[in-house]
């Protein structure tokens, strides 16, 4: 429900006081009233309330010309509808009374009609009234002029002759108006005449010469004058120019002034209005202007030049503008100066303006108005539009520097307030509301508003209220009341009413309470504190080459409750995705921009907008190249061995060069090319460059930046440098002499450019070190290397290498020791004898040898020892080497010694052999003779392991055990140590030992073992000397069999695939499948017996879309049992089987015949037996390791593997067994009996064979055993079965 206010209408001025209203009201342009703004808000709940008069249309000075209509606008609002009056120079001027003038309704415009009345007499000046109950809106006043249009004079045709370099001056004098006229300059044909520096139109309007030509000869120089406001152009009389030449040579003239005239000139301006200085000067020839200001700066920003520069505008003066300018015109005769004085004026504007406002009875008013202007304005007070002079005085109004004050106010005081400005240049006037009132308080802001804020931000919580008198606003939140929350430093309650928490943190969150204490009136707010906007991962600045793509990321994180916006901009426009456009990809958080070229280059920001706030960061495109090449090379300086170059660095294409690299090249020999000669820092423009005598040198230059390297420069001029004596000699001195009797001299070549002048050679000097002297020997050469013959074998000599050339020698270089060609050693070594340490080592010693005999420098000793057999072997192979005469390739070893060693320990030696040791000494040349043979005998030692163990188990408590005696016995073998424990970890786990004293025994049966427990199995050899290095296995021992698991099956149309997996370390066993149609066709059929190891098989010829029962036995009971319907449509049965026609089982009789006969052929070749050789017979023990232990099991005949009694048949006697692989010393027949399983293998075709051969194969290697729970687990995978094939 809305309130009623108490308000009451006042009797202050000559009209009623208005009740300003509180809505908004409109401030005035400078110059003009204005009126200060009060306002009640629109949802402050209030019922008949009265609006004062609001002058919305203010009227407008006017120029009017008699054809001109006149209309004064002056609108107004309020409530009761305001009514209107005009006071004209001081007089009260009624419109509505006037039948001359046209009233619009509801309005205070009027309009005068020239059609119908004269408008001279409406000039003067205007001041418009609104009123109502509440009060009077006065109106700024506008001046209105009248005059008729200007009308076109007579005149007399002007001539004006001149001679050619004079000035001249073509008079326009427009007729004049209150409307200044635009002059425009033609000639007949309506064409502007052409203005430049020399011909000049003045803002008088007249057309400078600063001096004529001949070509400025014509009679239609037409002045045209513009009056815009009074539509109206006027054309003056032709002028016609008569330009004679000069008789004589045109004189030069110095500067004059033209307009203004004089050396000084004064102008008085308004601030904020326009002002221009013109400087139009005469001479010959044309003079140029320069404009300055003699007490401060010209700056571009305040003025501008026009018409040639011979104007300088201002275009709002401003105070700042008053002081002295000047103009300077030269030509080579002279100069002349104009100053201008330019004093600022101002009219009256406001700089501080009063304010209206809400006011309680018993308040205090103050109303400050201060303006400001030059001359200063005076400062005067009216209400409703009345002078406070002419108001009865009142002891509570007082006026204190033109602020008026008004003590303990009361209804009655309510009024409208003008202030008024003025000086000489005109007056201003605002309106200020004093609105004296009662108004019961109300909270504006809605209740339960939340506000979510940043953390760190500053919060502000709303509670607007209204009232008069203003009520007084009290906060207090859920954790602290009033006093509490306002003693925080970061908390402030501001004037309208809100709670201003700054940097606020998630403490701060809850409830806040805003309240008015004078009244039972209150909301509540709540403060969600909400984490900020941060960008994790900016964008980067990218340096990137033309035609490239790039990619910019923008990754931050915001507040889970605050939704967000990418917005990406370059260089402040914002990117906006276009279909047809593919320059840019936007794949949040990730901008590409495609084909990077120039206009790409810019700052790239990203922006992550929410409501509450926005977190930006930018990136960069630079477009980066490789620099333009150096330019300007220059070649100064020069001296014997270097120069100066000096180059200019090109467009380094945003990437800063980093070094310059100086290239060379000879120009007077053939060369590779360029060479690099030095390189310097990127910001080195010049550099001294080392050279070398006798070269003829070009340079260029090269600039490197990040990007890659310039174009080379363009090279120098050729420089040559002088010749001079070689710097150094050559390196590398040494003697290479390979054949004695000679001394062969070598060393490095001196690179050509360092020969520093003509007819290079070398000087190659000698002279041996003992019994020469002091004399050299010499001779010259070109090249190495040089040879000296006859000089005897390894001599030593002193030798050098001098460099010379046409100008003289290198500085003499310091001798080498070299010495001629070296020759085979002549003697053996002497006193050599040898040490036995151990069984494989041996300590050998020898003393020094003469270093005369070496004939050359002593490399070293070499050992040589000859392998001639085991000791046992040794004395029966004897009398057959001596009888016979038998070929003996004995092994050798040879161990290689320093020249300074005396002994030698060798090892790596077989135990219990014999072995001859001999010496040797070698040089570069060669090795001399060795020393007399030395026999030695290494001592007996422990053998090496056996080479293989396998395990076999037949029973679950027993495993028998075999191998293979050791490789290398190293020594005589007296038998073995078996050791074997349970590998888990028991009281009762005990080592068990076993000596074996027969060394011919390989194999061993233990029993009573435990069948839950893994063995570790230990076997060594032993000899006289010790037991040997083992060899281990482990394994369980088997188990009983037991019946299939997880038995599969996958139906067919007429088939049934089953497939099924052994029990790990159970023994293969045999069972039967029973199997009948459901449907009580037929009786039960029952397969061939199946061993577990077959993991398939498959029942074939079954009726389409038919259910069998399957029944699996095992030891005559059933272990499972199943259902399985076949794919496909069932059929009716047919009435004769096709097993019982007689085609059938003559077929199947032949078949069993051929198999028969081929198992009776396989069995007599296996009987026969076969040569087999030593060899293989060895071969075979040693890879018998790898083989697998044999049973009597299906799966074992499966693999095919052959037992270790198997021997191998020889190239030459192949048999049916080869091909087929069905002999094996392990089938056994009867645990087939008639099945399919041997005629399957007899009726394969090839391809079939072969796979089903590739998959035995890799059954061997990956074979699974009880015995080696390592191995993986044999499949049958890919192997067909019996009832397949033959299907």
């Amino acid at each position: 429900m809305g309130t009623k206010p108490r308000q009451q209408v006042g009797s202050r001025g000559r009209s009623p006081p208005p009740l300003t209203p509180l809505f908004a009201l409109l401030l005035v342009l400078p110059i003009t009233p204005g009126q200060a703004a009060i306002h009640i808000p629109s949802n402050y709940h209030i019922k008949d309330f009265k609006e004062p008069p609001v002058i919305t249309s203010q009227p407008e000075p006017i120029t009017a010309f008699a054809s001109d209509d006149i209309t004064l606008t002056c609108e107004a609002s309020g409530k009761p509808t305001p009514t209107f009056r005009w006071v004209k120079d001081g007089k009260e001027l009624d419109p509505s009374n006037n039948p001359d003038l046209s009233v619009s309704p509801g309005s205070g415009t009027f309009k005068v009609i020239s059609e119908d009345n004269p408008i001279n007499h409406y000039s003067g000046n205007y001041t418009c009234y609104a009123s109502n109950e509440l009060g009077t809106s006065v109106s700024n006043q506008v001046h209105v002029r009248t005059e008729s249009p200007p009308t076109q004079q007579k005149e007399k045709k002007v001539k004006i002759k001149a001679e050619e370099g004079e000035s001249v001056i073509l008079q326009c004098n427009p007729p004049e108006s209150i409307d200044p006229p635009n002059i425009h300059w033609m000639d007949k044909r309506l064409r502007h005449i052409e203005l430049s520096e020399r011909v000049t139109q003045g803002r008088d309007g007249n057309l400078y010469f600063s001096h004529v030509v001949t070509a400025d000869s014509r009679n239609d120089y037409t002045c045209n004058a513009q009056y815009l406001k009074a539509r109206t152009i006027l054309s003056k009389e032709a002028i016609t120019l008569t330009v004679s030449p000069s008789n004589s040579v045109a004189r030069s003239r110095r500067p004059q002034m033209m307009r203004p005239s004089g050396s000084h000139s004064s102008y008085h301006v308004l601030r904020g209005q326009s002002l221009a200085l013109e400087c139009i000067v005469q001479g010959l020839p044309t003079p140029t202007i320069q404009w300055a200001r003699k007490d401060g700066e010209l700056t571009a920003s305040r003025t501008s030049t026009e018409n040639h520069n011979r104007l300088l505008s201002f275009g709002e003066v401003s105070e700042s503008d008053a002081g002295q300018y000047q103009c300077t015109a030269n030509n080579p005769q002279g100069t002349v100066i104009h100053t201008y004085s330019v004093t600022v004026e101002a009219a009256p504007y406001w700089t501080r303006e009063p304010e209206s406002e809400l006011y309680a009875p018993g308040e205090t008013v103050e109303l400050d108005c201060k303006a400001d202007g030059i001359p200063r304005p005076q400062l005067t007070w009216s209400i409703n539009g009345v002078p406070l002079s002419e108001i009865d005085k009142d002891s509570r109004l007082s006026l204190e520097a033109g602020t008026l004050v008004l003590k303990d106010v009361k209804f009655g005081d309510t009024a409208v307030y003008q202030c008024k400005a003025q000086n000489k240049h005109g007056s201003i006037l605002i309106n200020t509301y004093v609105y004296v009132i009662e108004l019961p308080p109300q909270i504006l802001t809605v209740d339960g508003k939340t506000y979510g804020v940043m953390e760190g931000q500053k919060a502000e919580l709303e509670c607007k209220s209204f009232g008069s008198p203003r009520p007084e606003v009290s906060w207090e939140s859920e954790d602290s009341g009033s006093a509490l929350l306002l003693s925080s430093p970061r908390v402030t309650l501001a004037t309208g009413g809100s709670l201003q928490i700054s940097n606020v943190s998630h403490g701060d969150g809850g409830l806040y309470t805003c309240y008015l204490p004078e009244s039972n009136v209150s909301i509540s707010a709540e403060l969600k504190v909400l984490n900020q906007t941060v960008i994790v991962s900016a964008p980067l600045d990218l340096r990137v080459q033309r035609g490239t793509a790039v990619v910019f990321t923008c990754i931050a994180k915001v507040d889970p409750e605050l939704d967000h916006q990418l917005l990406w901009r370059r260089s402040g426009q914002k990117l906006i995705h276009s279909a047809n456009d593919k320059k840019y990809t936007f794949e949040d958080p990730d901008l590409t921009v495609a084909d990077v070229q120039d206009v790409d280059e810019g700052v790239y920001t990203c922006q992550i907008i929410t409501r509450l706030d926005m977190a930006e960061a930018s990136g960069s495109i630079t477009i980066v190249d490789r620099p333009d090449p150096p330019s300007q090379l220059q070649i100064f300086n020069p001296m014997d061995r270097s120069v100066t170059l000096s180059w200019t660095p090109g467009d380094d294409h945003n990437s800063p060069v980093l070094e310059f690299v100086v290239e060379f090249e000879e120009t007077e020999v053939e060369t590779d090319g360029w060479e690099e000669i030095m390189r310097v820092s990127g910001d080195t423009h010049r550099t001294q460059v080392s050279l070398k005598p006798f070269l003829s040198y070009r340079f260029r230059v090269i600039a490197i930046n990040d990007v890659g390297k310039s174009d080379p420069s363009a090279p120098s001029n050729p420089h040559s440098t002088p010749a001079a004596v070689p710097d150094h000699n050559p390196l590398g001195v040494r003697s290479v002499s390979v054949d004695p009797d000679t001394l062969v001299i070598t060393w490095e070549e001196i690179d050509r450019r360092n020969f520093n002048g003509p007819n290079f050679q070398y000087k190659v000097l000698w002279r041996q070190v003992v019994g020469s002297g002091p004399s050299w020997q010499y001779n010259f050469t070109t090249a190495p290397p040089y040879e000296v013959p006859d000089v005897g074998t390894f001599t030593a000599f002193d030798i050098k290498v001098q460099a010379v050339n046409e100008l003289g020698s290198a500085p003499d270089p310091e001798p080498t020791i070299g010495y001629s060609g070296e020759d085979a050693p002549k003697d053996a070594p002497m006193v050599v004898g040898a040490n036995v340490l151990n069984s494989t080592a041996i300590e050998v010693t020898w003393a020094a040898i003469d270093k005369t005999t070496v004939r050359g420098h002593l490399l070293g000793y070499k050992i040589y020892l000859h392998y001639h057999g085991l000791v046992v072997k040794h004395h029966k192979e004897h009398r057959r080497k001596v009888g016979k005469g038998r070929r003996h390739v004995e092994e050798r070893m040879v161990v290689q010694t320093g020249p300074n060693e005396e002994k030698k320990v060798v090892g790596g030696l077989r135990p219990y052999s014999h072995y001859g040791v001999s010496v040797t000494v070698y040089n570069a040349k060669g090795e001399g003779p060795p020393s007399d043979p030395l026999p030695i005998q290494t001592p007996e030692g422990v053998p090496s392991p056996p080479v293989f163990l396998d395990l076999k188990s037949h029973s679950e408590r027993e495993m028998m055990l075999h191998w293979g005696p050791p490789t290398h016995p190293n020594g005589v073998l007296i038998g073995y140590q078996l050791r074997y424990q349970q590998t888990t970890d028991s009281e009762n786990n005990l080592m068990r030992e076993e000596n074996i004293d027969d060394p011919t025994i390989t194999h061993r049966t233990l029993t009573n073992l435990d069948p839950h427990s893994q063995y570790r199995f230990t076997l060594a050899g032993r000899t006289g000397v010790g037991v040997g290095m083992p060899i281990i296995k482990e394994g369980f021992t088997m188990l009983d069999g037991v019946p299939a698991k997880n038995i599969s099956l996958l139906a067919g149309e007429t088939s049934v695939n089953l497939t099924w997996v052994s029990q790990y370390r159970h023994m293969n066993v045999d069972f039967h499948i029973q199997y009948r149609n459901k449907n009580g066709h037929g009786s039960w059929k029952q397969t061939d017996k199946l061993n577990l190891a077959q993991s398939f098989y498959q029942l074939h010829d079954l009726e389409p879309g038919s259910v069998y029962k399957l029944d699996f036995i095992f030891s005559n009971k059933s272990f499972w049992k199943t259902e399985v319907r076949t794919h496909g449509t069932g059929m009716e049965a047919v009435s004769a089987n096709f097993a019982t026609e007689g085609w059938f089982i003559a077929l199947v009789s032949a078949v069993v015949l051929l198999l028969l006969i081929l198992l009776i052929l396989c069995f007599i070749k296996r009987s026969k037996g076969g040569k087999y050789s030593v060899k293989d017979k060895e071969e075979g023990q040693v890879d018998s390791e790898a083989r697998p232990m044999k049973d009597d099991t299906f799966g074992e005949y499966r693999s095919l593997e052959r037992s270790d009694n198997d021997e191998k048949r020889t190239a030459s006697q192949p048999s049916l067994c080869d091909d087929s692989k069905l002999c094996s010393e392990d089938t056994h027949l009867g645990d087939y009996g008639n099945s399919h399983s041997a005629k399957t293998e007899v009726f394969m075709d090839e391809s079939l064979a072969s796979q089903y051969s590739a998959v035995k194969d890799g059954a061997e290697v990956q074979e699974r055993s009880p015995l080696n729970p390592a191995s993986a687990t044999p499949t049958n995978h890919g192997l067909p079965s019996s009832v397949a094939i033959l299907d």
